[in-house]
């Protein structure tokens, strides 16, 4: 089965619930996730709290790629 399974990476931050719920909306099945640490990649990006903070935003289930050199921290 396919699944649709947006990146939120290009989501406005500022708006990011919103995003969330507009992609729900517009029938994702999953949201993806990139959360970066700035050491095992250069990058930053969401973390373990933002995640926290969107669950309420939605139902759909999150799929996380961890680029972070110490995930056991998360």
């Amino acid at each position: 089965m396919i699944q649709i399974a947006p990146s939120v990476i290009c989501a406005d931050f500022s708006r990011l619930g919103e995003e969330v719920r507009a992609l729900e909306s517009a029938g994702a099945d999953l949201l993806h996730f990139d959360v970066m640490d700035g050491q095992f990649v250069p990058n930053i990006t969401l973390g373990a709290l933002v995640l926290e903070s969107l669950r309420p935003c939605t139902e759909l289930r999150f799929e996380t790629q961890l680029m972070v050199r110490e995930p056991d921290s998360l």
